[in-house]
């Protein structure tokens, strides 16, 4: 079971989703360390690249150990996705350090935001396919890597036209399409439209990763078999769980998986948050830590203390005791 970007080869496409302030370096090593085969960063925008804005070029950093990755961008004017691309395609943004180049570009057409859909980005874009299909070409004309597209159902449920979309976007060149099966209008809601996806994948011939409420292997198998994609991409499922991914190659590969007992998972935990002060300072680290790791907790005795206390914690030490705390409580 493998698909191919260009000249890469992707074994068990189980990707982790982009996921706007989670999928950073910390959380993508987590997570490629469990098995998930391709990741992205968090979205980026194309207006933000445009005008070399030096925080935004801090999300575009990749790192040596990252290959396969796409970079996600956002937008709605062609002109400016095609420079943003062209740009982190080449290493020629001012301010982002990094020398690594993507694997693709992955073009946003999913957020559902306010702030972003009002400007016509993200989601808002699958009421124009015109539109779509001008942004992916004038992407794909400015890079010689595969561009990626991330898309939902529809805008609402009385417009499910992901199958137009997706084709738009492969006409104008597009190597893959991930489809999360929610409208914009339903955001995070159940249910997920299986069938919108086999829709899609039955209308273009390029490769249809399937996206959408999948927390276990179970839901990953459903979503591959009622669809016939050819791969699956995880987001808040691997909150908290990044061994989700290794569950799921082991069970396509028909090997035995364990699950993780309470102590490897919260030692991962406190591996998250190590990266997390490696690469970002530990009072960042400590900071973003409060909301990230309250995953790992998550159904453990102790979880509603943990969620308290890390509030007020201000150094790794005091949240590395806290999570030992946990650990004793759950031996």
């Amino acid at each position: 079971m493998s698909i191919i970007l260009k000249n890469t080869v992707i074994e068990y496409p189980v990707f982790l989703a982009p996921m706007a302030g989670i999928t950073d370096y910390a959380f993508r090593k987590i997570c490629r360390h469990f098995g998930a085969s391709f990741t992205f960063t968090e979205m980026i925008s194309a207006n933000a690249i445009h005008y070399n804005d030096k925080k935004t070029a801090l999300l575009a950093k990749l790192y040596e150990d990252e290959h396969p990755i796409g970079v996600q961008i956002f937008g709605s004017d062609p002109d400016i996705m095609a420079e943003a691309a062209y740009k982190i395609a080449n290493s020629c943004y001012h301010g982002c350090e990094s020398r690594i180049l993507p694997a693709a570009i992955d073009i946003n057409m999913g957020c559902p935001v306010k702030k972003v859909v009002s400007n016509n980005e993200g989601s808002a874009l699958m009421k124009f396919p015109e539109r779509i299909f001008k942004i992916v070409d004038a992407v794909a004309r400015s890079v010689d890597i595969p561009i990626t597209v991330k898309m939902r159902a529809g805008w609402d449920k009385d417009s499910l036209n992901a199958p137009e979309c997706a084709s738009a976007a492969e006409s104008a060149g597009a190597s893959l399409v991930c489809v999360h099966g929610r409208t914009r209008e339903q955001m995070y809601s159940p249910p997920v439209n299986f069938e919108i996806i086999k829709r899609v994948k039955e209308t273009v011939k390029i490769p249809v990763i399937g996206n959408g409420g999948i927390y276990t292997v179970e839901d990953a198998l459903r979503m591959m078999q009622e669809t016939g994609c050819d791969g699956v991409a995880i987001a808040r499922g691997a909150r908290g769980d990044p061994q989700i991914f290794s569950k799921i190659i082991a069970k396509i590969k028909g090997e035995e998986y364990r699950t993780p007992t309470n102590e490897e998972i919260l030692n991962t935990a406190i591996a998250h948050l190590e990266l997390l002060a490696k690469n970002k300072g530990e009072e960042v680290a400590c900071r973003e830590a409060r909301g990230q790791l309250i995953w790992y907790v998550k159904g453990l005795r102790g979880a509603a203390y943990f969620r308290e206390k890390i509030n007020s914690a201000k150094t790794k030490a005091e949240i590395i005791a806290l999570i030992e705390k946990i650990k004793e409580e759950n031996s």
